[in-house]
């Protein structure tokens, strides 16, 4: 055993009590947690609470702000329109609860899927119009916006890649939701599995990137295969509470009056 000093000692028990005054308490972790994790954003509860909750405790031990990222996609709309706006301001209000219980606040990243865009069969004339305007608007709001294709591409070939089939019920989620927006070559049915494995690449990516983020979205716990294994999965409403529709797939204004008046 080695010897030590008084003096080292005494240095050992200072640098212990300054490590424990940056350890934040359970309680403050706690508060910070309760200021987003409630019924007015989430639609079900978090995949994994207690990863939730390190997550936000790993955030104040670094003093940096509780990241959050999310997938931001496209539909059928080329211009922006208020549905967009709405969920932005809603995914800014979560972020001032979170401001108001931690000084750090929350920050934002929004990862624009072009590649899910393509294989859906939008033109690049579209998806960079909408995606555009959409990092306009997110800049007002302090986000953080990314290409997905540009991180994929960034993460090179070195990633692990979860190589299992989807489960039927996974594969026949895809294939409904295939139905109504995909596009590409092909049938419904290998447009849901090309989906599937892209998403298995795509996750680890995301992982790579924002490996201490909250993985934000507006889908529920059924679609969670398709999101990154390593990271707490927050499932919340896209406009206001008690909705959960993408806004990027709700029409435009004009479109959905004539429709209605018609």
């Amino acid at each position: 055993m080695q010897l030590v000093s008084p003096t080292q000692q005494e240095v050992a028990r200072e640098e212990r009590g300054r490590s424990a005054k940056k350890s934040p308490s359970g309680e403050a972790v706690g508060k910070i947690v309760q200021s987003f994790n409630t019924w007015a954003f989430k639609r079900e509860q978090p995949s994994d609470p207690g990863l939730l909750t390190r997550f936000v405790g790993r955030a104040v031990m670094r003093r940096q702000p509780v990241s959050f990222v999310l997938y931001w996609g496209k539909g059928p709309r080329i211009d922006l329109e208020h549905y967009d706006t709405q969920c932005m301001d809603y995914l800014a209000a979560l972020a001032g609860k979170v401001k108001a219980a931690y000084p750090m606040g929350a920050s934002m990243s929004l990862v624009l899927t072009d590649t899910h865009a393509t294989h859906n069969g939008h033109s690049a004339h579209a998806i960079a119009k909408y995606f555009s305007a959409i990092e306009t608007e997110a800049e007002k709001r302090g986000f953080d916006c990314y290409l997905l294709g540009d991180l994929t591409e960034a993460a090179g070939h070195g990633l692990r890649v979860d190589s299992a089939e989807p489960t039927e019920e996974v594969l026949q989620t895809l294939a409904r939701s295939a139905e109504r927006w995909y596009r590409g070559g092909g049938s419904t049915i290998e447009g849901a599995r090309a989906y599937y494995a892209m998403n298995m690449l795509e996750k680890r990516v995301i992982e790579h990137f924002f490996p201490s983020s909250i993985f934000a979205t507006f889908n529920g716990r059924e679609s969670r295969p398709l999101f990154p294994d390593a990271l707490p999965i927050f499932y919340m409403y896209s406009l206001k509470r008690g909705t959960s529709v993408k806004p990027w797939f709700l029409p435009e204004t004009q479109a959905l009056s004539a429709a209605t008046n018609g």
